[in-house]
Parts: C-alpha cells; sequence; structure tokens
C-alpha cells in the first residue's frame, strides 16, 4: 500500500491551465487550493459565496472571486476557460446544521446542476463532485457496531433527508453528463473530512471540532464537564485533510474511476464517547461527560470500507486520528487564544 509521499499522479493538464475550485472559502476547497497552488499550477481560480474576508484561507495568486453559485449567470462565469472543475460548494455542516437546515441542503442542487452543465458547456475536460458518505442507505446505519459501508450500499436508496439526498440526485447528475454529453465526471463520497483551518464554533462545526473547542473552553473556564450529543456510543471515522485532498486528485485523474462514487474516508472507527476521551488526553485533562440526548446525532454507526479505493488506487487515507487530532486541537487551541485576544478567527 503507497504512502503519500510515494503517490505519482498523471495530471494530464498544464501547470498553466485552469483549475476551477468552487467552495473555496471554505475548509476542504480551501485546503484543494493550496494543495494545487503548492504543487506548482499557475491558474487557479478559487470561487466561495461568501464575502472574501470571510474566506477560511486566501492562497497568494490565486485568482478569488465572491460569487453565488447557485445563481446561472454565475456559474457560467466561474468556469469560463476551466480544463477541471471541482464542485465543493454546499451548504452543510455538523449534525447540527444538517438537521435543522434541511431545505438549505437540498438548495446545494442548484449549484451542481448550474456548474456541471456550465462546465460541460465551457468544454472543461474533467469535473469533480465532492458527495459525503450521508448519500448511504440509512437503514444500515442503525448499529454503533456496524459494518463498513461499501458504494454498492448507496441503493436501494433511503439517504439522511435533505444533504444525503441532495448527494444523490447530483451524483446521477455527473453520471448522466458523461453518459449522455461525454463530460468526464468523478465523484468522492466523503467521510467526515476534519483538520485545521476547519469550522469549529458556531453551529457548523463537525465532531472533532467541536469536542476539541469544549475541552479547550473547559480548561480554559476551570469546568469539570464535557457534553456529549446523544449517549456517546454513536460510531464515526475520520478523514484527515490531507488524505482528503491527495485523495480528490488521484480520484480525478484515474481513468478507472470516471462516472464511479468512491468512498474517500478512514476506516478507523471510534466511538464519539472515546473520541471525547482522546481529545482530553491531549489537552491534559480529565472531565466527566454529560449526554443531551435531545440534540442532534445522526444515524448510530457510520464507517468507510476501503476495500474499493485500494484495489484501483492502491492506497487510502491512513493517517491516525490521534495524529490528526493532535494538529486540529493545537490549531484551535490557537483559534480560541486569537479569538480571546480579539483577533479574527475562521467560524463559518
Amino acid at each position: 500500500m503507497k504512502e503519500n509521499s510515494e503517490v505519482r499522479i498523471d495530471h494530464k493538464i498544464g501547470r498553466d491551465d485552469l483549475i476551477v475550485i468552487a467552495g473555496a472559502g471554505g475548509f476542504i476547497a480551501g485546503a484543494l487550493t493550496r494543495y494545487f497552488h503548492d504543487l506548482g499550477y499557475t491558474r487557479i481560480r478559487a470561487i466561495d459565496r461568501k464575502p472574501l474576508p470571510e474566506w477560511y484561507q486566501r492562497v497568494p495568486g490565486v485568482e478569488c472571486l465572491s460569487l453565488d453559485l447557485s445563481e446561472k449567470h454565475n456559474a457560467i462565469q466561474a468556469v469560463e476557460g476551466a480544463a477541471e472543475v471541482y464542485n465543493l460548494a454546499a451548504d452543510m455542516g455538523g449534525m447540527g446544521f444538517i438537521e435543522h437546515f434541511r431545505v438549505e441542503c437540498l438548495r446545494s442542487i442548484l449549484v451542481n446542476t448550474h456548474l456541471i452543465d456550465a462546465a460541460w458547456r465551457a468544454g472543461a475536460q474533467r469535473y469533480f463532485f465532492s458527495s459525503s458518505a450521508c448519500a448511504y442507505n440509512t437503514d444500515l446505519q442503525r448499529d454503533p457496531n456496524v459494518r463498513a459501508l461499501k458504494e454498492s450500499d448507496a441503493y436501494p436508496a433511503m439517504a439522511e433527508r435533505g444533504y444525503g439526498w441532495e448527494k444523490l440526485i447530483s451524483e446521477m447528475f455527473c453520471q448522466e453528463y458523461w453518459a449522455e454529453r461525454g463530460l468526464e465526471t468523478h465523484m468522492a463520497r466523503f467521510h467526515n473530512i476534519y483538520g485545521p483551518h476547519g469550522t469549529w464554533f458556531g453551529g457548523r462545526e463537525k465532531a472533532p471540532a467541536a469536542l476539541s473547542r469544549k475541552v479547550i473552553e473547559a480548561i480554559d473556564s476551570g469546568a469539570t464537564t464535557i457534553d456529549i450529543w446523544g449517549d456517546g456510543s454513536q460510531t464515526r471515522s475520520f478523514c484527515f485533510i490531507d488524505d482528503c485532498v491527495l485523495g480528490i486528485d488521484q480520484i480525478m485523474h484515474c481513468d478507472r474511476l470516471i462516472s464511479t462514487p468512491i468512498n474517500l474516508g478512514s476506516s478507523e472507527l471510534i466511538a464519539i464517547d472515546d473520541l471525547a476521551a482522546m481529545v482530553e488526553e491531549i489537552g491534559g485533562v480529565k472531565l466527566q461527560h454529560t449526554y443531551d440526548l435531545d440534540a442532534p446525532k445522526g444515524v448510530a454507526g457510520r464507517n468507510s470500507d476501503n476495500t474499493f479505493i485500494k484495489s484501483v488506487l492502491d492506497w487510502e487515507p491512513h493517517t491516525p486520528l490521534r495524529t490528526g487530532m493532535e494538529k486540529t486541537y493545537a490549531w484551535i487551541a490557537q483559534q480560541y487564544a486569537d479569538r480571546k485576544a480579539g483577533k479574527r478567527v475562521v467560524k463559518d
């Protein structure tokens, strides 16, 4: 199995060809923008609907545009001259957001619908869509001791309401644009991506960031407890951001993965209670766990079956959760200190 440093990718485009990245003011797409910039690509157009001062990352030398891609004319403008288009634009967040704002999640269908059509009309060579493990049949995720989900488990369809169905129908758009119109499309189903430069407070944060913040707040305030959403038995796997962006690059440029959804996630399963204990250990504190049984908690268990990605790429995300959480905790601790000092920090 290849280590990250051993991965070699045939990118099939020149260093001066235009790469368009949608959602680049956010966490994953912001990291992807920096990734391609650091590889030496000289023409990158980053798009997000947030005003530029609110972007998570601004990469020097990258063209940054504030555009709402749910509007057709903006999508057309965004992809003009593009060789490759990466669609990571979506209204989403942790379970608190996904369960309470289903209409907003579903409206992301507009972004993909307009963007993929504009990319095809602009003559783009290939198109990437960021899907999600929320597309999987929820009936298979009722037990914390869940078996890992393989790609075929999306059907018969019973996706997470709102966000999951948006991902599933957008995958179908990608498949039909390849089958009917010849636009090369690639799709990755993300499994809980986490790491530095992501949302860590405000309601859209996911469990790794939320638990890190709660532990840091407890240490700062002298509190002895930490509140867990649900009973703590829910299980998840979490994929570190560096593995995610490398995986996107490989998936986008693999001929065997044209029009083929694939898992992009770690297979290291952990209970939320145990994740909280890991964060406490990183922070050097031991807290009593209290449980909010009425809070959004999602499915009982979800893990990534990586059989397919290993067979195709001879690679899988493999950053140990402890390693990634140490980096994430350290970054959030600095953000927390900066916010207390009155400095601007990443929110949502």
